[in-house]
């Protein structure tokens, strides 16, 4: 196997890429100048030694804490709890949540071997039991695992006497419901509101 067809077997490793998407980078990379190809291997030959989780929230990060656990001008009582760093990401870039966030790194799915311990709930635990945090917003995914674990967490949670929400789910803004499947509409119908 010749360098090219290594690197595109390397690149298809990566998630969400498939082959034609791999063949193609692999392209664009030959062609790229060496001054970018020498960044971008620094910045990938380097990225585990610089970057770490913080130990409060659990997003990936250069200092600890991150900046977002730094920020005294966030709501130190809301607790925003996604199953991933680029959750976090997504929320943060609307600009309508300035509270602070809990990074699980997965969800509860027993057929793959993943439990409460492996996530490390207990760490979420203890953060609330240090007191200061009234309400806990469950930012997990709509899926079955999701659910599970945003069941989990409200039950480990609940007597801690701080206010548990969730997310509401639903058809999405500029949807039809002729194209929405019966779960979607199922939820969108309990997640309803009152018009003002």
């Amino acid at each position: 196997m010749g360098p090219v067809e290594s690197l595109i077997g390397s690149l298809t490793k990566l998630p969400g890429l498939g082959k034609k998407s791999a063949v193609r980078m692999a392209f664009h990379l030959l062609k790229a100048d060496r001054a970018y190809l020498a960044d971008l291997g620094r910045q990938l030959s380097t990225l585990k030694d610089t970057v770490r989780k913080c130990s409060v929230c659990g997003t990936w990060t250069q200092a600890d804490p991150c900046d977002t656990c730094s920020d005294a001008s966030r709501d130190q009582s809301t607790l925003c709890v996604v199953e991933q760093v680029q959750d976090l990401m997504n929320l943060q870039s609307t600009g309508e949540y300035r509270g602070l966030y809990h990074v699980l790194h997965g969800v509860i799915a027993p057929l793959d071997g993943v439990g409460p311990g492996e996530l490390g709930l207990d760490r979420l635990e203890r953060r609330v039991a240090q007191g200061g945090i009234g309400e806990v917003i469950l930012a997990t995914n709509p899926t079955l695992e999701g659910d599970t674990t945003a069941l989990y967490i409200h039950r480990m949670l609940s007597p801690r006497g701080v206010r548990i929400t969730r997310l509401a789910s639903g058809l999405p803004v500029g949807g039809d419901l002729e194209y929405a499947d019966r779960l979607t509409i199922a939820r969108s119908l309990k997640a309803r509101t009152t018009l003002d």
